[in-house]
């Protein structure tokens, strides 16, 4: 199976949109392996966001990610990284399809709502940035016969 990592940014803390965004996932027959709500240090920001960090606007990135804690999320299923960037839409909020999170939730293109990982290899790092081997757990989901084929079940 494959997996994910998500973070429900600041702005949906603040918001009250981390039950709806859980949600979401759950609805769609994702499994949630892991899940933890921590403030991001400046460290750990600059290791996620390393490709912005010489830019111009990545410190208000951090210090927008730095406004309330986050919540982490590993997710883990079927071509889940693709499932959940389209659940996800476009970073731009205003461009999001109505459906989508961002399109729900968003009109910017900071305030996004949340973080998906754009790649399985993308999702390895991430998931291994945030989370400890203790804190993701296996488990049979009990609908998961009716979502995978015996060969996908895990």
């Amino acid at each position: 199976m494959e997996r994910t990592l998500i973070i429900i940014k600041p702005d949906a803390v603040n918001r009250g949109l981390v039950g709806e965004v859980v949600h979401r996932f759950e609805r769609k027959g994702i499994k949630i392996i892991g899940m933890k709500m921590e403030h991001l240090s400046d460290k750990v920001l600059e290791e996620h966001y390393a490709h912005l960090v010489g830019k111009p606007f990545f410190p208000s990135i951090r210090e927008f990610m730095k406004k309330a804690p986050s919540v982490l999320m590993v997710l883990e299923g079927r071509k889940v990284v693709d499932v959940v960037r389209k659940m996800a839409g476009v970073t731009e909020g205003t461009e999001a399809l109505p459906g989508t999170i961002r399109g729900d939730f968003s009109l910017s293109i900071q305030n996004t709502i949340i973080h998906a990982s754009d790649s399985a290899e993308a999702a390895e790092k991430e998931v291994r940035r945030f989370f400890k081997d203790l804190e993701l757990h296996d488990y049979t989901k009990v609908d998961s016969d009716m979502i995978y084929s015996d060969k996908e079940k895990k």
